[in-house]
């Protein structure tokens, strides 16, 4: 954390920001080029992203209630979110039903809206995790490789430790695998993975969507389960890494169920334009096929 005058800049802060910038920047370009309206990514992003927070959030609360709601706990901390603690399968969750719900009234279709923002998403967080570097966090097991993490020791003016806003001694804590950086190389991994899947066979009907979701959970399974940080635990497991298995096989069946081939632009669009562009079409082609019988019945007579 740094400080412009009185205001604190967080590096998670703005991990998370730039994030946000690059999914819209993409997000726009594949809505666009399926046929829907680029300026629709944005209004739902308004929806998305105070949702996505409070997603994360209650998510977050939920899995480590015992932080919160304990005999020495203070439940007004679970309002604090500068403090940290933000899951993301709750901001994914909360987020995805927001813009669905907004789409719906705004007559859009929600499917083909999903599959051109899902590879902006994925990339997105996986420039958000550059916050766990910023914050030394979300690391697993000490090791001895070259790509190993340094964890410093940091301490405030007081002398006290700090990790976040304090300045580091030069005396190296712990050299451990930068799980963080493991899960970023994957979400960027799956970030072309899906965008070859999508152009190779022309997915549409939320199927971009659905690969997604298989994709990251299925990384995050295995990262989730090379972290060494406190966790809430299910029968020895680590919840999310459960939500992951669950989630992946969820979206394994969803993905194998939907429809194949891609929406028209004309569907994409939806509402009074997609409406408008299908009447057009469906005009040009009976107009073509009057004049189809029109020829044949010339023929027939000469």
């Amino acid at each position: 954390m740094w400080y412009l005058g009185p205001i604190p800049l967080r590096g998670y802060a703005l991990s998370i920001i730039c994030g946000i910038i690059i999914a819209l920047w993409v997000g726009r370009k594949r809505y666009a080029a399926r046929g829907g309206n680029p300026d629709v990514v944005l209004d739902a992003a308004i929806v998305a992203v105070p949702a996505g927070i409070i997603g994360g959030r209650l998510y977050h609360v939920i899995t480590d209630n015992h932080k919160y709601f304990c005999s020495d706990c203070n439940p007004i901390d679970a309002l604090k979110i500068t403090n940290g603690g933000l899951g993301i399968w709750g901001a994914v969750i909360v987020g995805t039903l927001a813009v669905w719900g907004y789409l719906r009234f705004k007559k859009v279709p929600f499917a083909p809206f999903a599959d051109a923002l899902a590879p902006g998403v994925v990339l997105a967080q996986g420039i958000g995790r550059l916050g766990n570097w910023f914050n030394q966090e979300l690391y697993g097991a000490e090791t001895t490789v070259w790509w190993g993490l340094e964890i410093y020791y940091r301490v405030d003016e007081a002398g006290n430790y700090a990790p976040m806003t304090g300045r580091s001694t030069g005396e190296v804590i712990a050299t451990v695998h930068p799980t963080f950086l493991y899960e970023l190389v994957w979400n960027v991994a799956v970030f072309v993975f899906l965008i070859w899947m999508d152009r190779k066979f022309k997915l549409g009907h939320g199927r971009v969507f659905a690969l997604y979701v298989l994709s990251y959970t299925l990384g995050r399974f295995f990262i989730e389960n090379l972290r060494t940080d406190e966790a809430t635990m299910i029968g020895g497991l680590r919840v999310n890494a459960i939500v992951a298995v669950v989630t992946l096989i969820v979206a394994a069946i969803v993905f194998f169920s939907l429809k194949k081939g891609r929406e028209t632009p004309a569907q994409v669009a939806g509402g009074k334009l997609g409406s408008a562009v299908d009447d057009a079409a469906s005009e040009v082609m009976e107009g073509a096929a009057r004049a189809d019988a029109k020829v044949k019945a010339s023929e027939e007579d000469s």
